[in-house]
């Protein structure tokens, strides 16, 4: 991310349209949501993230007003509107089905809403006809969505979304029903339309991917908590737990206790490597104190000879998979423990091409790892 949206995204957070205060919403005995507190920023593209369970698409329905609330309050533009049904906010939602009418066709089903809210003929007609070019779908206003392709259909999904130029844009895992080439091509349509519009999205999904490709700000929840809220940055290079680290993308995680910190490195012996290791010292970290050190695959470096430095592990190939753009090696230290690495083929080749069964030495920058507190 550029100075320039990172300053676009300060002042967005500083504008909150999205205010989530102390919201709670309880199935029996389970709290889907549990004391919630969270902004979202006028023309953002939010991201609320995490596994199946952890509460973000009964957030993303309060939000919408298709659940009532047990407490708390959700604002919109400084308006309170947690008693308000869903038709009178000013948000819209797409569903994960598209939910699209198949007797309709294109331009009814994108007209559907404006039609019941009595709008117009000729108000309609232009509206629609607006939604369809900014979607590249204006020639098929015709078809019925049988006749469409999977890609086609989620763009009338979106066309009938936006029509009613809602304040924000509600995304139920939009992508999940598309194949992959498909699914990174809307991505970047999505992420456009969103410059384009200025509408702030606020989208569900469980990939990581997605996420870190998309969002200008992810809210990862568990428990119907909140884990962490960042910058995609934010939360693959600095995560706040390990629970972080090991969800947001792959990471390697030595538990240990630190054994020194001086500058700004803390030495940490760990019983999982059976040697001690460096890394980036995260705030005041006094010796004896248990922490978990976190690097992650790509910063692993390999070599069959020993580097002429500290922090070097011996470890066993024991797997080695060429995925094209780069190698995905596992490697087991001699205490047991299994790392992963990935490297570039120029890494590979310089690392003097490994072969599974075959020994290497593994270390890594110190300023590539994180000490996390356990």
């Amino acid at each position: 991310m550029d100075a320039d949206q990172d300053r676009a995204l300060n002042e967005g957070a500083a504008q909150p349209v999205i205010r989530i205060r102390s919201v709670t919403r309880r199935f029996g005995a389970t709290a889907a949501l549990d004391g919630v507190d969270l902004d979202i920023g006028r023309g953002e593209f939010f991201c609320l993230l995490g596994a199946s369970g952890s509460g973000k698409t009964t957030l993303l329905r309060a939000i919408a007003g298709l659940e009532t609330l047990d407490s708390g309050s959700i604002l919109v533009d400084g308006e309170d509107v947690t008693g308000w049904p869903a038709y009178k906010r000013p948000v819209n939602m797409m569903f994960q089905s598209y939910a699209l009418f198949p007797h309709l066709t294109v331009e009814k089903n994108v007209a559907f809403g404006l039609r019941e809210e009595g709008c117009p003929r000729d108000e309609i007609r232009g509206r629609v006809q607006t939604a369809l070019d900014l979607l590249e779908m204006g020639a098929l206003g015709a078809r019925k969505p049988h006749q469409l392709s999977g890609g086609q259909r989620q763009r009338v999904a979106l066309a009938r979304a936006l029509v009613k130029r809602p304040k924000i844009l509600l995304l139920d895992e939009p992508l999940a029903a598309l194949d992959k080439k498909l699914r990174e091509r809307a991505q970047a349509e999505l992420v456009s339309l969103r410059e384009r519009t200025g509408i702030t999205f606020v989208m569900v999904t469980h990939d990581q991917e997605e996420a870190i490709g998309m969002a200008s700000r992810i809210a990862l929840m568990r428990d119907g908590k909140l884990v962490q809220v960042g910058g995609p940055r934010d939360l693959y290079d600095a995560p706040n737990s390990c629970y972080v680290a090991d969800f947001f993308g792959a990471a390697n995680l030595f538990a240990g206790t630190i054994a020194d910190v001086s500058g700004g490195v803390a030495t940490v012996a760990s019983p999982d490597a059976g040697a001690d290791l460096r890394a980036a010292a995260d705030g005041e970290m006094p010796a004896g104190a248990a922490v978990t050190v976190m690097v992650r695959p790509e910063h692993i470096r390999l070599s069959r000879e020993r580097p002429v430095q500290g922090g070097v592990l011996h470890a066993r190939v024991t797997a080695l998979a060429f995925l094209g753009s780069s190698y995905a090696c596992e490697l087991a230290l001699p205490a047991g423990k299994l790392v992963r690495a990935r490297l570039s083929p120029l890494e590979f080749e310089a690392a003097g091409r490994p072969a599974q069964g075959e020994f290497a030495h593994l270390w890594w920058e110190p300023a590539a790892a994180r000490t996390l507190s356990q």
